[in-house]
């Protein structure tokens, strides 16, 4: 099976491509490389793929509808993962239009070629942020119309395009959201790396209520690529599923679990929680484990261990990013 993965240099997108060549498959890898972060971080998450066969690298842009045509013409993707977009709540309020951009006008993009070369499959990777303030735990039947930031109202447009292009042209459309993914070659403007980073470098943490009444639901990055693949691989023609580990931590103890991990001490500044943020990120994954077989493994312990471990390997040995 041919795959295209977009965003696949990133974080989550890496991941995947190493998933799904270790059993076999075909990966075409999309990335615009930006300098949302450092592009050599990035070229570092495939430096391993990159010599494997059945991987082949396209530096260019989703929203480039002249190079993705190319692309499609060329290489004839039987799947998509669609992982690639602009994320973040907090920076998304500052530029709205780029979001709007990527994430909305991107994504019709895809569509459009999926279903014009025939794509036997589209997974759409979303955001628990679509959630908004809803009460949880969040199930997917729960409404997702009072988005608290455009990164998630921009991600809400592209489920509902995605269910368009089903609707219209009957090409199997499942959409994934994720809830507070974390592990190795996380970004850089990511909680845990943002937290180790100020640990490290002996700076104050700013923690929002003092982590206290904040909660979030950490989903360790193998668990999601899982769910990722089983979604990829089902024949259900439309559906939507959480991803995440149903155990929601607060982010005082969170610290707390870190502070072990590192054996470092966390200095903290507390601030008012940004209205871009929900109190607590809480998955239902009942639809997924039912329909996917969907099953997060790592605990949190184990999941910081690793994430610790890359860290010290690949940002204490380089440059930092």
């Amino acid at each position: 099976m041919r795959y295209l993965v977009t965003g696949g240099a990133g974080f989550i997108g890496s991941h995947l491509a190493d998933a799904l060549l270790a059993r076999g498959d075909e990966v075409i890898c999309v990335d615009n490389f930006n300098d949302y972060y450092r592009p050599e971080r990035k070229q570092r998450n495939i430096a391993a793929a990159l010599s494997k066969p059945g991987y082949t690298l396209v530096a260019g842009d989703f929203r480039d509808p002249v190079a993705m045509e190319q692309l499609f013409a060329t290489y004839r993707p039987q799947r998509i993962a669609h992982l690639g977009a602009m994320a973040g709540p907090r920076p998304s309020v500052e530029r709205p239009l780029l979001y709007e951009e990527v994430n909305v006008r991107g994504t019709v993009n895809l569509l459009d070629l999926a279903r014009r070369y025939d794509v036997q499959g589209f997974v759409l990777a979303s955001t628990s942020s679509v959630y908004g303030q809803a009460p949880t735990p969040w199930s997917e039947d729960l409404a997702t119309d009072r988005p608290l930031s455009p990164y998630a109202a921009t991600k809400k447009a592209a489920e509902v395009l995605a269910y368009t292009f089903h609707y219209l042209y009957a090409m199997p459309t499942r959409v994934v959201r994720f809830f507070t993914v974390y592990g190795p070659r996380g970004r850089p403007d990511m909680t845990p790396y943002v937290f180790v980073d100020a640990m490290v470098k002996h700076k104050p943490i700013t923690l929002f209520n003092g982590g206290v009444g904040v909660y979030r639901d950490w989903t360790y990055v193998d668990d999601i690529v899982a769910g990722v693949v089983a979604a990829l691989d089902t024949d259900i023609a439309f559906d939507i599923f959480n991803l995440g580990n149903s155990s929601p931590v607060q982010l005082c103890d969170f610290i707390t679990q870190l502070e072990q991990v590192t054996d470092l001490e966390a200095t903290i500044e507390s601030k008012p929680l940004p209205a871009a943020d929900p109190p607590i990120t809480y998955a239902n994954v009942e639809k997924a484990q039912r329909l996917l077989g969907f099953a997060p493994q790592t605990t949190l312990q184990q999941g910081l261990e690793r994430f610790w471990s890359w860290y010290q390997d690949e940002v204490l040995s380089t440059k930092p990013s």
